[in-house]
C-alpha cells in the first residue's frame, strides 16, 4: 500500500501542474486578485462571522445608548476590535446628513463585495483550470506512449505523467481550490450580513436624532 502511495507522488509533474494552474488563473483574473486570493487563506481558518455579528450587536446596543445620553456626534467614543464598525461609527458621529452616511456605507459594502466577488472569481478559475491542464498533461502522456511503442521502458514513465496529472487535477479542484471558494463565499455572504445589519441600525439611530421632532424639541429647551 505504501509502495502503491509512494508512486502517485512525482514531484515535478506536480509542480508542472501547480505552475500552469497559477499561470491560467494569473492570465484570467490578474496579480492583485489572485494575491488576495492567497492571502484569503488565512481567513479561511480564523473567521468567525458569527462570533464578529454578535460582538457589532453588542457594540450597536452601546453606539444607541451613547447616541441617547450623549447626541449622535458622540457615537464614535464606543471602542470596538471591527475596523468596519469604527470607520461607521466615526462616520455616523462625523456625517452632517443621514444620507451622506447611508451612501458611504453603500459605497463600502458594494465596494467589499467586489473585492469577495474577484477572490471567489479567482479560487474559481484555479479548480477550473487544474482538470483541464491535468487533461492536457494526459494526452501529452498518451502521445509519449504512442511514440514509444517500440521502447516498452519508455512506456510506463508516459503512463504515469498521463494517469498523474488527471489525478492531480482532480485533486487540485476538488479537494482544494472549490471547496475553499464554496468556504469562502459562505464568509463572504455571512460577513455582509451582519455589517448591512450594522448599517441598517446607524441609519435608524442617525434618523431617530435628526428627526424633526427632535430638532423642534432642542429648539424649544433653547
Amino acid at each position: 500500500m505504501l509502495a502503491i502511495i509512494g508512486h502517485l507522488f512525482d514531484p515535478l509533474t506536480l509542480l508542472a501542474l501547480l505552475c500552469g494552474v497559477a499561470l491560467v488563473a494569473l492570465f484570467q483574473n490578474g496579480a492583485r486578485p489572485l494575491g488576495r486570493a492567497m492571502l484569503a487563506l488565512r481567513p479561511l481558518v480564523t473567521a468567525d462571522p458569527a462570533r464578529d455579528r454578535d460582538a457589532a450587536r453588542a457594540t450597536m446596543l452601546k453606539i444607541d445608548q451613547v447616541a441617547q445620553l450623549r447626541g449622535l456626534s458622540c457615537a464614535d467614543r464606543v471602542k470596538t476590535a471591527s475596523p468596519f464598525l469604527t470607520d461607521a461609527a466615526r462616520k455616523l458621529a462625523n456625517c452632517d446628513r443621514t444620507d451622506q452616511f447611508e451612501r458611504w456605507a453603500g459605497q463600502v459594502l458594494a465596494d467589499r463585495a467586489q473585492r469577495h466577488g474577484a477572490v471567489h472569481k479567482a479560487w474559481l478559475s484555479i479548480a477550473d483550470a487544474a482538470p483541464a491542464l491535468g487533461m492536457a498533461g494526459t494526452i501529452i502522456g498518451l502521445v509519449g506512449m504512442f511514440a514509444a511503442m517500440d521502447d516498452p521502458a519508455a512506456l510506463g514513465p508516459a503512463m504515469a505523467l498521463a494517469l498523474l496529472t488527471t489525478l492531480y487535477g482532480v485533486i487540485i479542484a476538488n479537494v482544494a481550490a472549490a471547496p475553499i471558494a464554496a468556504r469562502l463565499i459562505d464568509l463572504s455572504e455571512q460577513e455582509l450580513a451582519w455589517q448591512r445589519e450594522v448599517v441598517t441600525r446607524m441609519l435608524a439611530i442617525a434618523r431617530r436624532e435628526n428627526a424633526p421632532v427632535r430638532r423642534g424639541a432642542i429648539r424649544e429647551v433653547a
